[in-house]
């Protein structure tokens, strides 16, 4: 059985700008880390790879530590902290903002979020937004809008849910980009580089982390829905980010991992990881790895799935991942 643990923000958030951000703060990181190293080992790509082959074994407690979308708290708090302790991970960086400075909009939700008074507020001024819009688009009404993208979160109120989802996945995608711009630079910043550089790690430390024994794996080029976009341009987006692993390795890689944007993929895109020489695929689903075979369907867990402090009782492991939360 492996534990993949599945990590975001890691922040001393009170200390921030913007402390309402939904992240894991440094002080709990730190107690998971005691809890992991009490109930699990550690384990990195390489082990799970070969295991996954039959080349080796796995510990029945093996854990793969996981970081989304290539954060500066990744290099400024994770690294360090990981050294310490002698344990390895992997991180998955979205190659647009290391290449281009951009802040990618599911991003950009988060912090418009964080900034804004409050929910209805904000939810005021996206309809105002889309009133604005349906004089030249075909978009439904506010109604029909909230009845398809108002659903259950693990961690949101039904408002917060409904604007992130209706922000990362209403169509037409030129409308919502610019609300979401708008949105950005009226909350937020005007300065998309200066926000971008501050928020995301750079070439240069992904480079230091995989020189000191991390793995870089791959999480899109735009951080885009794989499976809602044609196999033609799922192609091109696998195909960038090999390419920007490649600056980050100063080779092509191999045996590279794929970690899905939003958790979208489907079997075309399982195709062509193959095809692209893809060793491992990372889900946003919810569960324990109970068969190693599926190697590009791989389960995670959520940081808030395990307790924060080591003297905690070890969390279950079962193939349904029936767990007990923190």
């Amino acid at each position: 059985m492996l534990t993949v643990v599945m990590y975001h923000y890691v922040r001393d958030l009170p200390a921030t700008r913007y402390p309402r951000i939904k992240g894991l703060a440094t002080a709990d990181f730190e107690g998971q880390l005691d809890y992991i190293a009490d109930h699990y080992t550690v384990c990195d790509v390489n082990d799970v790879v070969r295991a996954a082959r039959g080349r080796a074994g796995l510990a029945e407690d093996a854990c793969l530590l996981t970081f989304d979308d290539g954060f500066i708290d990744h290099f400024v708090t994770v690294f360090p902290r990981l050294k310490e302790r002698g344990l390895t991970a992997s991180f998955y960086p979205t190659a647009k903002p290391v290449v281009e400075h951009k802040v990618l909009d599911v991003h950009k939700i988060h912090f418009i979020l964080a900034s804004a008074e409050d929910p209805e507020t904000l939810l005021d001024e996206v309809r105002g937004l889309l009133e604005k819009e349906r004089k030249v688009h075909e978009i439904p009404g506010d109604d029909e809008l909230f009845s398809v993208y108002a659903t259950e979160s693990r961690y949101d109120s039904v408002e917060v849910a409904f604007l992130k989802r209706l922000l990362q996945c209403g169509e037409p995608e030129c409308v919502r980009s610019k609300i979401v711009d708008i949105l950005f630079a009226r909350h937020v910043s005007g300065n998309e580089t200066s926000f971008a550089k501050e928020l995301y790690m750079d070439l240069s430390q992904l480079r230091c982390m995989a020189r000191q024994g991390m793995t870089i794996g791959g999480h899109g080029y735009d951080h885009r829905w794989l499976d809602r976009l044609q196999p033609e341009e799922q192609e091109e987006e696998i195909r960038r980010t090999v390419e920007f692993l490649s600056e980050v390795y100063d080779r092509s890689p191999s045996d590279w991992v794929m970690c899905y944007p939003y958790g979208g993929y489907n079997g075309s895109t399982l195709e062509l990881l193959r095809e692209f020489g893809c060793a491992l695929g990372l889900t946003t689903k919810v569960g324990l790895v109970s068969d190693l075979s599926q190697v590009l369907e791989y389960n995670r867990l959520d940081t808030n799935d395990l307790p924060f402090r080591a003297e905690t009782e070890a969390v279950g492991r079962t193939a349904e991942a029936d767990l007990i939360s923190p």
